[in-house]
């Protein structure tokens, strides 16, 4: 549950702009920002190989990846080789964007849907080229919108319209909630859509249905990790201050803006604060720990945070990886 009030931004937000400059702001600072990391070599926002397959070669110790290994050739010559693979020329991005209540929270400059938004402009503008194709699927309380997989500015430009334009929830959460799809029913829609393999980012705040108890896997961690075995998957974590720490202000009224639940909370003590950091301390490794037995790559963006220089620390981070020799990687790791 967050505080149902919170202090204004500093200085204006997307919101604060009129659709246009809205989205002619988001592409300026990608542009300006982010342009040319994901040129050259890399084919996503994750390294891998392609998936046309080029043929075999001897399997070379330290080198090789065990999990490359061509059986079939390896059993008619009795000599261990690997597959070889052309890097993909095209590449389909799938995204499926969290609109749920919960995303509507924030108190710094962006709040969490706005920052899910410039998310997905980074990696439309990012990853947009010749013949490379971007689709979405959107996970809202009425349900799960659909974009097509196409190719284009324009069709970026469209979903990013029909994000900005989307309605907000209502101020008072209604007493009985919608029943719509979860995040894990919204991974498997995605996993049917997404035929050919390709980038798949997932941009949530990861709370939905997350256990209690933190040795229990999430409910849409299954999901999440079939989707990882076929396509490079990257999680786009968003979170707000306010969710990992309690300001000291007194009586405040925490509304869960899924339910409606209200509990009123006396932020003046100390050791309420400490216990509610420690259990949101302990909720962001959950998801973490989830997310990497998921297989997924994780990027965790804050709405009090240049969300720019963490996408550029993540890419970077990629980079170093893939460019690293198998063995320093730790092989199947």
């Amino acid at each position: 549950m967050r505080p149902r009030t919170a202090p204004a931004p500093a200085g204006p937000t997307l919101a604060d702009l009129a659709p246009e400059q809205r989205l002619r702001r988001l592409e300026l600072t990608v542009t300006r920002r982010l342009d040319g990391l994901l040129q050259g070599q890399l084919r996503g926002l994750l390294p891998g190989p392609g998936s046309e397959l080029a043929g075999s070669r001897e399997y070379r110790p330290g080198e090789d990846e065990v999990r490359r290994i061509d059986w079939a050739v390896t059993a008619r010559t009795t000599v261990p080789h690997v597959r070889e693979v052309d890097a993909d020329r095209e590449l389909t991005t799938w995204l499926l964007v969290d609109a749920s209540p919960s995303m509507e929270y924030g108190t710094a400059e962006l709040d969490k849907r706005e920052l899910s938004v410039a998310a997905v402009a980074a990696i439309g503008f990012l990853t947009a080229g010749t013949g490379n194709r971007l689709g979405a699927q959107v996970l809202d309380t009425d349900g799960l919108r659909r974009f097509p997989a196409r190719s284009g500015r324009t069709h970026l430009l469209s979903l990013l319209r029909a994000l900005l334009h989307a309605p907000r929830a209502d101020a008072e959460p209604p007493a009985t909630p919608p029943v719509g799809p979860d995040l894990a029913a919204a991974l498997a829609a995605v996993q049917r859509t997404a035929v050919r393999r390709g980038l798949v980012v997932v941009v949530s705040d990861f709370l939905d249905g997350l256990p209690d108890d933190h040795d229990t896997p999430a409910p849409w961690e299954p999901a999440l990790r079939r989707l990882a075995a076929r396509h490079q998957v990257l999680a786009v974590e968003v979170t707000d201050p306010r969710e990992l720490e309690l300001p000291d202000v007194g009586l405040i009224t925490l509304v869960d803006p899924e339910t409606g639940r209200r509990r009123e909370v006396w932020t003046g003590d100390p050791g309420l604060r400490r216990r509610y950091a420690d259990a949101a301390t302990a909720q962001r490794a959950q998801v973490a720990r989830a997310l990497r037995r998921s297989g997924a790559g994780h990027l965790a963006l804050r709405t009090d945070r240049d969300w720019t220089a963490d996408i550029v620390r993540h890419v970077h981070t990629q980079r170093r990886l893939a460019a690293a020799p198998a063995a320093s990687r730790g092989g199947l790791a």
